[in-house]
């Protein structure tokens, strides 16, 4: 009996002795920064961003950890992130963006390099919801929740306007991964002159653009879903936001899908579609190059992407910056309301005087699948007079067109919008229900097949001023005495094996 006793104590001694070593060693672990230490309380109601802030601020003077955000509603203005910092946010926990105002802890925005060749989105950081300014060996991670819900959604004269949910400037060694941001406001993920950046499995539901990367290098933006039915998903920029202007470069995107469901749809598994949107206007959703393209944009891949009930791609440089060497492969499209593929180079130049125009040059495009494309616009690739889109590659691509094109608007002009907005619904119905191309230099399309689901009355393709354009194993159906193609001003094509007509140089 004596002996049973010994061991029962020596046992109780042994887990006392336990437990305020792991007390003691998580206490001081900079892994075990829990917010609720320091004041949170999770309610949805009480603010909590200082006890937040306070958190982080104890980290960083720890040297860096992780900042614990545990189960529950947290109500917060402005988050301000440090180097060395983990912001882990835990399943079942969400942040709710308070209403924006001083009295919530948002910060004003602050003074910016430049204001002048981008809108104010792009030209303030501080006053967003979760931001970083210069910083290094930064991440936000879990399974929880960004809820922009006070952010605004669109821009509202006289207030702060420009709030993101996480918005980064100057910062180096990113990443972003597991987490879900509903209504993110002006930008869900705003990156500005971040270099090695990695965004991995990020559910994006938002009222704005989904993710912005602006004047980046070394990027990853992989498995990541983004439904953004008012604005682009997922958006490499080059702004002059930095006061000077930068290349994104360096960057792939993978194994991700864009949408252009009705916001708060996607996350809740509805999948809503309202004809008559919010904005008077069709989703839009989609992977996007531009328009902001003062850098330009170089060495860029994307593989493996999917796009649903949104707009096509869309590669565009229209102020003076060079869009160059990109890869883009394995994409599958479906219900896609205008361009399933659009390459634009113009002059809007917003930007400062005397930057001559960019180029577009060395893309390759191929397999790809489109189906039920919307009448409007075809593969629209189109440069300006005096400066082709030149050195164009598009093969083993397969696309469905909804048709219904009429004689009249075969006969359609075009017009060239040099200065104009780069977005194929500007230029209206296309002449060619399939590919319009116009200024280019250089366009091998192999190993296409264009279809319609109902007649159309227009040509397949349109090349104008075009030269070195080659067409190898090119099928596309066409109603009857309408030709498949059709040539304006100065036009050098060349035809192997395509549209069931002779190999060789087309005429005129």
């Amino acid at each position: 009996m004596k002996t049973t006793c010994k061991t029962v104590k020596l046992l109780l001694m042994i887990l006392i002795v336990s437990s305020k070593l792991a007390l003691a060693i998580n206490t001081h672990n900079p892994g075990s920064y829990n917010i609720k230490d320091y004041g949170a309380i999770g309610d949805g109601v009480n603010l909590d961003s200082k006890a937040i802030n306070k958190a982080i601020d104890a980290v960083a003077m720890a040297g860096g950890g992780t900042v614990y955000i545990p189960a529950g509603n947290y109500l917060s203005g402005s988050i301000h992130l440090k180097s060395n910092i983990s912001l882990f946010i835990d399943q079942g926990a969400t942040i709710i963006a308070a209403p924006v105002s001083a009295a919530n802890g948002y910060d004003e925005e602050e003074m910016s390099v430049n204001t002048s060749y981008q809108d104010s989105g792009h030209s303030h950081w501080h006053n967003s919801l979760i931001w970083g300014d210069n910083l290094h060996d930064v991440s936000i991670l879990g399974q929880g929740t960004i809820w922009g819900k006070g952010l605004y959604k669109d821009y509202v004269k006289g207030k702060q306007t420009s709030n993101k949910a996480i918005a980064l400037y100057l910062c180096r060694n990113v990443n972003i991964s597991d987490v879900s941001i509903l209504h993110g406001g002006w930008f869900a993920i705003l990156a500005t002159g971040v270099d090695n950046l990695t965004i991995n499995n990020v559910k994006l539901d938002t009222n704005r653009d989904g993710m912005d990367i602006d004047c980046c290098r070394n990027v990853h933006v992989s498995n990541c879903s983004v439904n953004s039915p008012y604005d682009d998903g997922i958006c490499l920029k080059s702004t002059f936001g930095l006061g000077f202007a930068r290349a994104t470069e360096n960057v792939t995107i993978t194994n991700c899908e864009v949408s252009g469901f009705d916001e708060g749809s996607f996350l809740d598994g509805t999948y809503k579609r309202t004809k008559n949107s919010e904005y008077g206007t069709s989703p839009t959703g989609r992977i996007k190059l531009g328009t902001e393209s003062n850098g330009g944009f170089k060495n860029i891949t994307i593989s493996n992407c999917v796009f649903n009930y949104c707009r096509g791609l869309a590669l565009e440089t229209v102020d003076g910056g060079l869009l160059e060497d990109v890869t883009i492969s394995n994409i599958t499209m479906r219900d896609i309301v205008n361009a399933p593929i659009f390459l634009r180079l113009a002059s809007r130049m917003r930007g400062p005087a005397d930057v001559p125009v960019g180029e577009l040059r060395r893309v390759i495009i191929s397999n790809v699948v489109a189906y039920n494309v919307e009448p409007g616009q075809g593969v629209l690739i189109s440069g300006i007079p005096g400066h082709p889109i030149k050195d164009i590659a598009l093969k083993d691509i397969k696309i469905y067109y909804k048709g219904t094109g009429t004689a009249e608007q075969a006969r359609r002009e075009v017009p060239e919008l040099e200065k104009g907005y780069p977005e194929p619904g500007s230029f209206g119905v296309l002449p060619a229900y399939g590919f319009f191309a116009r200024h280019v230099e250089g366009l091998r399309i192999d190993n296409v097949a264009l279809n319609l689901l109902n007649d159309d009355q227009r040509s397949a393709f349109i090349f104008d001023e075009v030269k070195a354009v080659e067409l190898h194993f090119v099928k596309a159906q066409v109603s009857n005495g309408v030709a498949p193609v059709s040539l304006k001003g100065m036009a050098d094509v060349t035809l192997f094996q395509s549209l069931n007509l002779p190999d060789g140089k087309l005429k005129n």
